[in-house]
């Protein structure tokens, strides 16, 4: 996988990698030819006391070497360039794959997974990239150069390499391969803090309600333990293979100049060609060190590239239709159907969860008709939630199907689908900018009349004013510094800017007081005249007004009807009444 995304998310910085290796190879170079030339000076100026032949040759190497210089730092440029370039398009893939997910890959990963594999696990990746744009590259050419110039300069010593090289590689590659399960831990060990404290970041006010500070504290120190234990471990071994790498380099180096001096003492060798020789030696242990360098990072990336590939490879449940079918006030050439948009349909729905043992809904059947007013209501874990979850499409129906305006919402663009339908979640959330910027989430080209007719009838304009910016207030994430009632109703303003065909108000309400909730449901009625509206209450008193009201229960509908009729006909219906509402009002 680390291969594969690396093929593919850097082939746009080809051209970058291109003068990479050409600045990297001119290093290369310069850094085999220097040796060459000490000896030169050493066995040939130095030795005759040529002073002219020795500052020629020095300006040479001198020359050589800022060239060296400079080619090195193009390089890292580029290199990093490249790396940055590849990383950004990596972190816009990741993001462009979740936000096509529905809510069933979503849970699967996990929030916190995906963040850290968003950010974490790229930024390994990337780092893979940089460092092997700055010494992969330069480590092969270096150790084939070395050992053929250092054969050039004396064959009979050459031995020594074959003996240093492969003792360094083995023992590095021991080390290297007990790293790699850590490293994958390590990952998932990240994810479980920023799990941790994602969980204690959202429910702060409850841990501080329950007074269990101490008891969070402990678990986030037990999630930071682990990570910490795991990268002791995995440091331990990473600092074992320097000195591995040093141990066999520094005896390489005194054996070169134990052999080496026997050799010169018989005449059949150099100052200048010994000394060149150990710089050459030394420059090829010096590039298995470099390599060294990756092979400990390589296992960490490739780790971090399995869990990268795998979002990027996971198909969303909900795919958009090959031939998707418009609406017919849309249809041009396309094929179209009469029903007005808003009418909302289900027949004979179920859903179950992937390795449930029973669906969460059975049998789901009713019509949702434009201009009307729909409600569900039903005890906790009826199945309320998942029905909301099947009307915008954020899962696929198991069995039966969901028609919006006549057609299968399978069968419609998601894009296309969503565009008609205005949610207001049961958790309405806020996004951090100013109450203006959060309502044009609904309508981006919206004028500042619609904005206050929306906040109007959302029963949230009294506020709005008297915060001070009016829209343009600001609004911290997740709406924190307002409360839940004027959260809620801000969503609801949201939905209300949109004037979408169908509206799905997922107990919407429940943080209003009973005044507040009669005049929105009123001004509700009055401004989405036309539009179908659907209402998932846990309150009696927000759907009594409904055209129809469906009871659920364990995943059925179980009576529909208006108020009275159910009163009448839905024991389970006159349970959740007398349950809430005093014998008068029920009656």
């Amino acid at each position: 996988m680390l291969w594969k995304l690396l093929v593919r998310y850097l082939q746009p910085q080809r051209r970058l990698l291109i003068a990479v290796v050409v600045f990297q190879l001119a290093q290369s170079v310069a850094s085999l030819y220097l040796p060459t030339l000490n000896a030169d000076i050493i066995d040939l100026g130095v030795a005759r006391g040529d002073t002219g032949y020795i500052l020629r040759v020095g300006s040479l190497m001198l020359l050589i070497t800022l060239l060296q210089i400079a080619c090195a730092v193009t390089a890292v440029y580029f290199g990093a360039k490249a790396a940055m370039g590849m990383g950004r398009d990596l972190r816009g893939a990741i993001f462009t794959r979740v936000g096509g997910f529905s809510e069933q890959e979503v849970t699967r990963f996990g929030p916190a997974s995906l963040i850290t594999r968003s950010t974490n696990d790229v930024q390994q990746v990337q780092q893979l990239v940089l460092m092997s744009a700055t010494l992969m590259v330069a480590a092969p050419m270096l150790s084939i150069g070395g050992v053929v110039m250092a054969v050039r300069q004396d064959a009979q010593l050459s031995w020594l390499i074959a003996v240093s090289v492969p003792v360094l590689l083995i023992g590095v590659g021991l080390i290297v391969s007990r790293m790699v399960p850590l490293f994958r831990l390590m990952q998932l060990r990240i994810d479980a803090v920023n799990r941790v404290l994602r969980e204690q970041l959202a429910g702060i006010r409850v841990v501080r309600a329950f007074v269990r500070e101490d008891l969070e504290t402990e678990r986030f120190a037990g999630a930071n333990a682990d990570v910490t234990d795991t990268a002791l471990r995995a440091g331990r071994l990473m600092a074992l293979a320097f000195p591995v790498v040093m141990l066999v380099l520094n005896v390489s180096s005194v054996a070169v100049i134990w052999f080496g001096s026997f050799r010169i003492e018989d005449g059949s060798m150099q100052v200048g060609t010994l000394v060149a020789f150990l710089s050459y030696l030394l420059q090829i242990l010096m590039s298995v060190m470099m390599a060294t360098f990756m092979a400990v990072m390589i296992p960490r990336a490739a780790v971090s590239a399995d869990r990268i590939g795998e979002v990027l490879e996971t198909e969303s449940s909900v795919r958009p239709p090959a031939n998707p079918v418009v609406f017919a006030e849309e249809a041009g050439t396309e094929t179209g159907t009469g029903t007005a948009r808003g009418e909302l349909e289900m027949r004979d729905v179920g859903f179950a969860y992937p390795g449930a043992e029973r669906p969460v809904l059975s049998g789901v059947s009713f019509t949702a008709a434009a201009g009307r007013t729909t409600a569900v209501i039903g005890s906790t874990g009826s199945g309320k939630t998942t029905l909301v979850n099947l009307m915008p499409r954020l899962f696929d129906a198991t069995s039966g199907s969901v028609r919006m305006g006549g057609v299968d919402v399978r069968e419609l663009h998601p894009d296309r689908l969503w565009g008609h339908i205005g949610l207001v979640p049961q958790r309405p959330y806020l996004f951090s900018g100013t109450v203006r910027s959060n309502l044009l989430y609904g309508k981006p080209d919206a004028t500042e009349e619609e904005l206050w007719r929306a906040l109007a009838t959302a029963q949230a304009e009294d506020f709005v004013r008297q915060m001070e910016g009016g829209l343009d207030a600001p609004v911290s994430q997740g709406g924190t510094n307002v409360s839940g009632g004027q959260r809620q109703r801000l969503a609801i303003a949201r939905a209300l800017v949109k004037r979408p065909e169908l509206y799905i108000f997922d107990d919407s309400f429940s943080s209003l007081d009973t005044a507040t909730d009669a005049r929105l449901r009123q001004a509700l009625r009055r401004d989405t005249a036309g539009a179908t509206l659907v209402i998932i209450a846990q309150r009696v008193s927000s759907i009594v007004d409904a055209d129809q009201i469906l009871v659920l229960d364990g995943g059925r509908i179980v009576g529909c009807g208006t108020h009275r009729e159910l009163l009448e006909t839905s024991e389970t219906y006159r349970e959740i009444v007398s349950s809430q509402l005093a014998a008068e009002e029920a009656a």
